[in-house]
C-alpha cells in the first residue's frame, strides 16, 4: 500500500522531453586572400547520462557555436579545434570574438583607450577558420548552458572540477561522433582556467574515450595553483610574481634610470636571476633573515617593484598581487589592472588595500557582451530569452575542486600523463608579459617541473607577448599570435 507521499509522486506529470535546439546558417569571409564559405551551427545540445534504474536521463543543455568550412570532401584532412575560456564561470566569448572566430570585436589604439558605445563587429581577417573548423563551448552555467530541472536535479553538480571534465568531454565526444570527425586532427585551446580544463581533458578524453589529441594551446596558463595562491606557508607566488611586478613598475616609469634603460631581455634576465636565487633564499630563511642581510633584500625588492622600502618591510618582504595593484600608483591616485598591468583606473577610496574593480576587465566586458548578444541573434539567428552569462557569478562561489581535496590543484600531472601516453601531443604555451592574473614566470616554473623526459620536452613551445591576459586585444599581438597558432595547427596536424 502506497503512502500519501508516494501517491503524490506517482501522480506527478512526466518531465517533458528536452530536445537539441540547433540553428544552421551559411556565411562567407575573405581569408588568406580568398573567399571562404562556411556553415555556422549554433544552439544547445542535451547531455544525457545512463542510470541503472531510470535509463538515459537528460542532465543539462550545453550551448555551443561552431563554424566549419564548406566544400571539404575529406574531413580527415581538416583539423577541428574545440575552444573554451576560464573562470571557472566564463563563457567562450573571449576567444570567439577576440582571437579565433570569423568575427571580432573592435580594437583600441592603445591598451588603456576606452571605446565609446555602441560597438560593432567586423570580419576577423586573422580567424583560425582558415586552418581549422572551430567549436566554441560554454560549460554548464555559462552562456546559455544550463543544468536541467527534474526530481533528482542537482543544479550545482556541474560546478566541480571532475563534473566539468565529464560534461565538456561528453560534449566533445558527441560532436566528434555526430560530425564524423574521429578521423580529423583534433585540438583544444583554453584560456586561463580553460588551460586547467584543457590539460585535464587531454588526459580525460584519452582515458575515457580513447581520443588522442594532436595538440593543445594554452593561453594565459594556470595548471599548478600553488604558483598563484598567496597565503601563509606558501612563499612560491611571491617569487614567481616578482618579474611581472617589475615589468609593470618599469612600464609606469617607477624604476631607477639604470633599470629603465636596460633592454627588456636584459631587465628580465636580471630580475629572474634575483628571484630564483637571493630572493628565494631570503624567504626560505624566514625569521632568521635579520640585520644588514634583510635590509639588502628590502632595498632590492624596492628597486625592482617601485614600492617604498617601508612598504616592502611592512609587508614582510611578501607582496600580494591585489595589494601591488593598489600600491604601485597610489601616490598618483590610480590603480593598475590585474589582467593587464598597463591599464590604469581610479577608485573612490585611495587608502584601500585593493582596487574596487579591475580596470583592465572594465575596458573589455561591455564590448564583448554587446557584440556577442548582437552576433548570436542577428548573424547566427539563435534566439533565447535567457541572459547570456558572459561571466556567471553563480558558478564561481559554488565551484569545488573535488579531485584535489586538501591539496593544491595541479593538472600539470594530468598533462604529463597525456604526453607520455601520446608522445605526439604538441603543446603551445602563450604568455602575456603584463598579465598579473597568470604570470609568465609561474608558467615557466610549472613546465620546468612538468616531469616529462627526453624528446618529450621538445613538444612544448613557449611564446611571449608584450600584453596582458587577453593579449589579442592588441592588434600587433593578435597578428603575431594568429601566426603562431596557425603554424602550430598546420605543423601538428
Amino acid at each position: 500500500m502506497m503512502t500519501s507521499d508516494e501517491e503524490k509522486k506517482d501522480k506527478q506529470e512526466p518531465i517533458p522531453e528536452v530536445k537539441d535546439n540547433i540553428v544552421t546558417t551559411q556565411h562567407s569571409i575573405k581569408l588568406g586572400g580568398r573567399l571562404l564559405r562556411y556553415t555556422a551551427k549554433v544552439g544547445t545540445v542535451v547531455l544525457k547520462e545512463e542510470d541503472d534504474k531510470k535509463g538515459h536521463l537528460p542532465k543539462a543543455e550545453m550551448f555551443f557555436m561552431s563554424f566549419s568550412k564548406d566544400g571539404v570532401k575529406d574531413k580527415s584532412k581538416r583539423p577541428i579545434t574545440f575552444s573554451f575560456n576560464g573562470g571557472p564561470g566564463s563563457s567562450s566569448v573571449w576567444m570567439l570574438l577576440g582571437l579565433l572566430g570569423p568575427k571580432r570585436v573592435p580594437l583600441t589604439k592603445s591598451a588603456s583607450a576606452r571605446l565609446k558605445p555602441p560597438y560593432a563587429l567586423s570580419d576577423n581577417e586573422f580567424s583560425l577558420l582558415l586552418e581549422s573548423d572551430l567549436v566554441f563551448i560554454d560549460p554548464v552555467g555559462t552562456g546559455y548552458s544550463r543544468p536541467l530541472a527534474g526530481d533528482d536535479a542537482k543544479p550545482d553538480e556541474f560546478y566541480t572540477f571532475q563534473r566539468d571534465l565529464d560534461s565538456v568531454g561528453e560534449f566533445i565526444r558527441l560532436i566528434t561522433s555526430r560530425e564524423n570527425r574521429w578521423g580529423s586532427p583534433k585540438f583544444l585551446i583554453g584560456e586561463s582556467y580553460g588551460t586547467t580544463r584543457a590539460t585535464g581533458l587531454a588526459a580525460h578524453l584519452q582515458q575515457r574515450y580513447g581520443m588522442a589529441l594532436n595538440g593543445i594551446m594554452l593561453v594565459s596558463v594556470v595548471l599548478n595553483f600553488q604558483t598563484l595562491l598567496f597565503g601563509p606557508g606558501n612563499d612560491l607566488p611571491y617569487v614567481l610574481y616578482l618579474p611581472s611586478y617589475a615589468l609593470a613598475a618599469r612600464f609606469h616609469g617607477k624604476l631607477s634610470t639604470r633599470l629603465q634603460r636596460l633592454s627588456e631581455a636584459e631587465f628580465l634576465d636580471e630580475v629572474r636571476q634575483y628571484a630564483e636565487s637571493d630572493y628565494t633564499a631570503a624567504l626560505f630563511k624566514g625569521a632568521r633573515l635579520v640585520g644588514d642581510e634583510r635590509l639588502k633584500v628590502v632595498k632590492k625588492l624596492s628597486e625592482y617593484t617601485g614600492l617604498s622600502e617601508n612598504y616592502v618591510e611592512g609587508a614582510n618582504l611578501r607582496i600580494e598581487i591585489m595589494r601591488f595593484t593598489k600600491e604601485l600608483l597610489r601616490s598618483q591616485q590610480q590603480v593598475i589592472g590585474r589582467f593587464d598591468s598597463r591599464i590604469t583606473g581610479i577608485d573612490s577610496n585611495d587608502s584601500g588595500e585593493m582596487f574596487e574593480s579591475d580596470p583592465s576587465m572594465d575596458t573589455a566586458q561591455a564590448i564583448y557582451s554587446a557584440c556577442l548578444n548582437d552576433f548570436v541573434r542577428k548573424d547566427l539567428q539563435f534566439e533565447s530569452d535567457l541572459p547570456y552569462e558572459i561571466i556567471s557569478f553563480k558558478v564561481h562561489p559554488k565551484w569545488r575542486y573535488d579531485s584535489f581535496e586538501n591539496r593544491y590543484v595541479n593538472t600539470a600531472e594530468m598533462l604529463r600523463v597525456a604526453m607520455q601516453k601520446n608522445p605526439n601531443l604538441q603543446v603551445l604555451v602563450v604568455n602575456g608579459l603584463y598579465d598579473l592574473a597568470t604570470p609568465f614566470f609561474a608558467t615557466e616554473y610549472t613546465f620546468d617541473h612538468l616531469g616529462v623526459r627526453g624528446d618529450l620536452q621538445d613538444n612544448v613551445k613557449h611564446t611571449y607577448f608584450p600584453a596582458g591576459h587577453m593579449m589579442y586585444t592588441d592588434k600587433k599581438c593578435l597578428q603575431k599570435l594568429t601566426k603562431e597558432i596557425h603554424q602550430f595547427v598546420k605543423k601538428s596536424s
